[in-house]
């Protein structure tokens, strides 16, 4: 046996005790990649174990995300701080060893992998940010931005249709230091996948504009090696290195079987094992000449050491640039921005203009857009409606990346996953837009944003049956309500100019909590607040129009609906009653304000309430109480200009009116 499979042993060994001690997962994946990772960790991998977080160090996405124990065997043999007694703990609560990789458990771990596909997409954006940060930033003699993307992937990656729209994608842009290697032992769960899985991969991903390795046998470590040298040799296409492998590699009853896919191999299985394997050594016991074999502290110390002298000339040479790198890399934004941001909003608040939200989305990126060089936006195919173009944006080509605008194309999915790759990467404040309606084929993307606590910014545009004649195919109804009761995410649904700058302004300033900025087709009414109703705008809900007395009957709502609970307010005065109205863009921050700040706003003892909004009616029961009343939607929406569709589903003053009055007595 040589050095390599011995080494490479360790990996099955520790993957096939772990799984079988949780009872739990997946050893068959990490079995049979174990002799490409060996290759690609201890002879190409640049990182370092004693700084996981060190900026230059290459990317590694295990996109197959069940074969878990594969990446947390190598973090654990080349010294990160991941002990064996954090791998006995695999699956267990409170472990760093979760079942599928999850990012900020585990040190080395880039990114959150499990849902098929999205690990993949999520190093497209990974390559496509160092690339962009490189073109940006390095200068001759200066190659501080120098790294590769490799991702570990299976047949279910490519299988998920996201792994099109992002392979595509970053075949067009050229992404020559994203390398792919595909597990090519046609198993899934269900057995053979030749029933159901008969795509030419190579061709497929030639289509793509992707240099193709095909045939490497992922058991030789020299073919692995050429095929890793060869891809890295190509900086001007991403490639994919076809790796044959047998699923549960070393088990000899169960090897190339879909019975090592998901399930412990046994107790007689994994004596029989280690004899195959000639590992002679018990459960989690790894001696010390492989470990000794394995670290890579020392040479992770001397590579980040090389690069930090480069980084001291670089910062002496340009000055400027480095201080802006850094700052970008830290995820700081400008120290001028917040005075900028403050200021533009009272600014907003005295123009009489009355745009859509999309408009003064844009008219906002045009304020910020020049002070922010993070800025990363891009959207699927709508910039003329997304209104996401600003004047300043540049679109990244494969020729010239060091611009700052992705042309996605009709790619929601992958567009959102990337933006997730990008935001991981660190160095950008990445957005992507779309119709609120196709969030749908993004939803997984944006949820794993929550899940990661990554500062994505989702913007969704035509928010309602509002944006009319298209109909209810594009009309959104149940989707906000489905973002507001998202965790860790922040929904925002802005009435108008001001509130879509404060909106943006949060957003920009988040660094755990990706937010969704949800905007008008439509124009909206200006509304009127005074200085502290501006600053209240950032808690998510405040008082915006409110009556000499107690209030009797507070109106909640939120986007264009704003101005009808406005307007709605004004006749109930009229009639002699005493009004509150309560702008409500973000629930979710809102949510997160002390409980005095909220019962000011909302006091309890007020319990007739109506709430209105052109969306689902179900979600606002939670403020307005089952007896409180809601004007909204119960049904999806029709094909009719916006005005006749507003009356036809009764979201109007005078339906707000009637159902105050009806509370009222």
């Amino acid at each position: 046996m040589s050095d390599r499979r011995y080494l490479a042993n360790a990996i099955r060994a520790l993957s096939m005790d772990a799984v079988q001690q949780a009872k739990s997962g997946h050893p068959g994946a990490p079995m049979g990649m174990a002799d490409i990772a060996e290759v690609l960790w201890r002879d190409h991998l640049k990182h370092n174990p004693n700084n996981p977080n060190w900026a230059d160090r290459d990317r590694f996405v295990l996109s197959n995300g069940h074969g878990s124990m594969l990446i947390y065997s190598l973090l654990h043999l080349t010294g990160y701080e991941l002990s064996i007694d954090d791998l006995k703990q695999f699956r267990q609560l409170d472990s760093k060893t979760p079942g599928h990789p999850e990012y900020g458990y585990t040190p080395g771990v880039e990114t959150t992998t499990g849902p098929l596909g999205q690990g993949l997409a999520n190093a497209v954006g990974m390559a496509l940010a160092e690339k962009t940060l490189a073109a940006q930033f390095n200068r001759e003699s200066h190659d501080i931005i120098d790294h590769h993307t490799y991702a570990f992937l299976g047949d279910g990656c490519l299988m998920e249709g996201i792994s099109h729209e992002a392979c595509s994608l970053a075949g067009t842009l050229g992404l020559g230091k994203l390398i792919a290697f595909y597990d090519d032992n046609g198993i899934s769960i269900d057995g053979e996948v030749e029933g159901w899985f008969t795509d030419d991969t190579a061709k497929r991903f030639e289509s793509y504009n992707w240099q193709v390795i095909a045939g490497v046998d992922g058991h030789d470590s020299a073919a692995v090696q050429k095929a890793i040298e060869q891809a890295q040799a190509n900086e001007q296409q991403p490639t994919l290195i076809i790796c044959k492998t047998v699923i549960g590699f070393g088990s000899p009853n169960k090897q190339g079987k879909e019975s090592c896919h998901g399930a412990p191999l046994g107790d007689d299985e994994i004596k029989v094992t280690r004899e195959q394997l000639g590992w002679q050594h018990g459960p989690f016991e790894i001696p010390a000449d492989v470990y000794q074999q394995w670290s890579a502290k020392d040479r992770g110390d001397a590579i980040e050491a090389s690069w930090n002298k480069r980084w001291v000339a670089y910062e002496h040479e340009y000055p400027k640039l480095a201080a802006e790198l850094k700052r970008r890399l830290n995820g700081e934004l400008p120290g001028n921005f917040d005075q900028l941001a403050t200021e533009f909003a009272k600014q907003l608040q005295q123009n009489p203009d009355n745009p859509a939200t999309r408009k003064a989305s844009l008219n906002t990126l045009n304020k910020f857009g020049p002070e922010l060089g993070e800025l990363l936006g891009g959207s699927a195919d709508l910039a003329g409606s997304n209104l996401t173009l600003w004047d300043g944006a540049q679109g990244i080509t494969a020729d010239d990346a060091s611009g700052n605008y992705v042309y996605y194309g009709v790619r929601e999915f992958a567009m959102s996953a990337i933006i997730n790759g990008v935001t991981l990467h660190g160095g950008f404040k990445a957005y992507g837009a779309t119709f609120l309606m196709f969030m749908e084929y993004a939803r997984n993307a944006v949820r794993m944003s929550a899940l990661m606590k990554q500062p994505s910014i989702f913007v969704y545009t035509h928010d309602s049956i509002g944006l009319g004649e298209d109909g209810p195919t594009h009309q959104p109804v149940e989707q906000i309500a489905n973002l507001r009761m998202t965790p860790n995410l922040n929904c925002w649904r802005p009435c108008d100019a001001v509130e879509t700058a404060v909106a943006w302004t949060e957003a920009l300033k988040s660094k755990t909590t990706p937010n969704a900025l949800v905007f008008s087709r439509q124009g909206m009414s200006q509304q009127q607040r005074s200085d502290q109703q501006l600053t209240d705008i950032a808690k998510g809900g405040y008082v915006l129009r409110d009556s000499d007395d107690t209030p009797e009957l507070i109106l909640i709502a939120t986007g264009s609906e704003v101005d009808i609970a406005v307007q709605a307010a004004e006749k109930l005065t009229e009639q002699g009653n005493s009004v509150r109205v309560v702008s409500m863009p973000s629930t979710d921050v809102f949510e997160q304000q002390s409980a005095d700040y909220k019962e000011q706003v909302l006091p309890a003892a007020v319990t007739k309430r109506v709430a209105v909004e052109a969306a689902i009616e179900d979600f606002w029961y939670k403020y307005v109480g089952l007896n409180g009343a809601v004007v909204g939607m119960n049904s999806f929406g029709e094909s009719a200009p916006a005005g006749d569709l507003f009356k036809h589903f009764n979201i109007t003053v005078e339906a707000t009116v009637e159902k105050a009055n009806a509370l009222l007595g």
